[in-house]
């Protein structure tokens, strides 16, 4: 005899839901990853235990993209549907682009935890490598800002030393110019010693 259909509700004893949710889980893991290579199909699995561990699959290297379709493709059938309501549109309209925010901002918040080196029990090899990327990538693009300000403060400050220098080498020419211009002033003038030579050998020559 076949058994008999098994009717589905919570397990009470804590240790047969534990055993239950480990097996099943594992399951669901497994079908969601022959799917995806069976089918070709693209493939997102998030799965909370009750205390809260997380548990996914993902058949692409970067979950997020899956989850933004799903939203664009769940957002769009929610507008249509919403069209038929118009008396509430509005409200259907504020309604979904919070979810969207809501779901946004829950995965911005679960790549910082990445990003801080948290939470990464549940990333498989692949999402860690991905996640070295971006890091790596990040660390060159902030390099790159860097090295590009320091390069522009000493564009300005060997601007600023060029032209003090300019300043400082007129400033001299300047000077120099009024020093020879006072040196050909005196060479004109008679020293005083001389001038009176000259009026006592006047003076003797009159006598």
């Amino acid at each position: 005899m076949g058994r008999g259909r098994v009717e589905l509700k919570r397990i009470e004893n804590k240790i047969n839901r534990q055993v239950t949710f480990s097996k099943r889980r594992s399951g669901l893991l497994k079908k969601a990853r022959e799917i995806s290579v069976l089918c070709d199909a693209e493939v997102a699995l998030i799965l909370f235990s009750t205390k809260g561990k997380l548990f996914h699959y993902s058949s692409d290297t970067c979950m997020e993209r899956i989850l933004e379709r799903y939203e664009r493709y769940s957002y769009a059938e929610r507008q249509l549907a919403a069209n038929d309501q118009q008396p509430k549109i509005c409200e259907e309209n504020w309604a979904l682009e919070h979810a969207k925010l809501k779901a946004r901002i829950e995965v911005l918040q679960r790549n910082q935890r990445h990003f801080m080196g948290e939470d990464l029990d549940g990333l498989t090899l692949k999402e860690l490598q991905h996640l070295e990327h971006q890091l790596d990538s990040a660390l060159k693009h902030i390099r790159s800002r860097k090295d590009k300000a320091l390069q522009e403060q000493n564009n300005i400050l060997a601007k600023k030393i060029k032209e003090r220098e300019k300043a400082m080498v007129n400033e001299g020419g300047a000077q120099l110019e009024q020093q020879n211009h006072n040196m050909d002033d005196s060479s004109l003038l008679l020293p005083q010693t001389s001038l009176q030579s000259f009026n006592i050998i006047g003076s003797v020559s009159l006598f």
